[in-house]
């Protein structure tokens, strides 16, 4: 009973953090069922997962509503993401528990890097401002010309790859292709990235229940407890100033890559 209370506050929790930044909740989610549950990282995986699908649809239709996402580049990058995510899926099972706790730390580790040298794009401030004035306003912004477009679907690709193995939704590689490489604004980005999540977490975790890597009995109140934070979470978004944004992805990426690192080298 405790252990699933507290299960149930960590979701709430992880369930906010990934509605604001568009990570599925993924990023707190695996290392609280592992590191402080003892859970089988696959299992957390998979469990993970599905958090991520109740988080894209706590918070999608918020999203939406507000017309921060860009509807269109969401389902073009999705069709490559899915691909990655079912590839993904079929690897998981064949790699070594460790090794995927070493690859979860240096997709973190580089994130958190890129992020912080990365320049703030002009329209971050313009999407907030656009969310406040009007549809008409922020449909231009969020439906804006973005550039690179291939190297954006390489990416989804990878992040659908990422998502089945870690079970991070692939919001981690998704929000930052788009903001650093598409030169979307990283509001509209988290906001698209939540769109799109909760279809690649759906495409891996049938892998994973296909094969029995989804633990019902820990995926029931992480789950709840996601759908409550998500839902807070997407609806505080628009109050949420861009930098403070940054930093706490960036503090919270550094704080479970170091957990997930000793964890691989079988410290904890």
């Amino acid at each position: 009973m405790e252990v699933g209370l507290l299960m149930l506050v960590g979701g709430v929790a992880a369930g906010a953090f990934g509605s604001l930044l568009g990570l599925g909740g993924g990023l707190l989610i695996v290392p609280l069922l592992t590191i402080g549950f003892g859970l089988p990282l696959r299992e957390a995986v998979g469990v993970s997962l599905v958090c991520v699908i109740v988080t894209s649809s706590a918070s999608a239709s918020v999203y939406l509503e507000r017309r921060q996402a860009n509807l269109r580049l969401g389902m073009v990058l999705e069709l490559f993401t899915a691909m990655g995510a079912i590839a993904g899926g079929l690897v998981a099972f064949l790699l070594d528990e460790r090794l995927l706790a070493a690859i979860f730390a240096v997709v973190l580790v580089y994130v958190a890097i890129t992020m912080l040298r990365s320049r703030p794009a002009q329209g971050d401030d313009a999407a907030t401002a656009a969310a406040a004035d009007g549809p008409s306003r922020s449909e231009r912004l969020t439906g804006s010309a973005v550039r690179r477009v291939p190297a954006g679907l390489v990416g989804s690709v990878g992040a659908g790859v990422v998502s089945a193995l870690l079970g991070i939704g692939g919001g981690i590689v998704k929000v930052p292709v788009m903001h650093l490489v598409m030169g979307v604004p990283l509001r509209v980005a988290t906001a698209t990235s939540n769109l799109m999540i909760g279809i690649t977490a759906s495409a891996s975790a049938i892998v994973y229940l296909l094969r029995g890597g989804i633990d019902v009995n820990a995926a029931g109140p992480t789950a709840l407890g996601v759908f409550v934070g998500a839902t807070l979470g997407s609806r505080l978004g628009g109050r949420v100033r861009v930098g403070m944004l940054r930093a706490l992805f960036v503090g919270v990426l550094l704080f479970t890559a170091f957990e997930m690192a000793r964890r691989a080298v079988g410290l904890s």
